[in-house]
């Protein structure tokens, strides 16, 4: 099925491009997100007409995501954890907790955006890429230390 993009998609394209999905993909996951729309030529002839105002909306979207990504790599997430005497720590610093650090410093982030493979189960510092947008990606410190049980 031959489709627009409305949004950006990983592993699909970006917002604007046309691309070819397989049926029961674009009938029962995109369109009920409202990720895509039906490439009919109306569709299409709509699309292009209004790319002038798309584009000014991507362009102040992505000033504001940088200045986003600016303030967040200035930001370093401090968090404190029980330690054994063994040094083992217990509990871990997870994407949920990264999250609600961010919050508290006013800044709203998706769990999606955060890369974090596994939660972080060390003492230390550890920089954790947070991806505003496909192309827009931030660095955030996250400090753990230690605290005797």
């Amino acid at each position: 099925m031959k489709v627009i993009l409305k949004k950006d998609i990983s592993n699909i394209g970006r917002s604007g491009d046309i691309k070819n999905v397989r049926d029961g993909y674009a009938r029962n996951f995109l369109m009920p997100r409202g990720l895509v729309e039906l490439a009919t030529e109306g569709a299409l002839k709509a699309w292009k007409n209004s790319a002038d105002k798309r584009a000014k909306r991507v362009s102040s979207e992505d000033g504001a995501l940088k200045e986003l990504s600016k303030r967040l790599e200035a930001i370093t997430l401090s968090f404190s954890r029980p330690v054994s005497e063994d040094g083992v720590m217990f509990g871990s610093v997870a994407k949920s907790d990264i999250i609600k650090n961010l919050a508290a410093a006013d800044i709203e982030i998706a769990k999606e955006m955060i890369r974090l493979p596994a939660s972080i189960k060390a003492v230390g510092t550890f920089e954790v890429e947070i991806v505003l947008k496909q192309d827009i990606v931030a660095k955030v410190k996250v400090a753990v230390s230690a605290h005797s049980k």
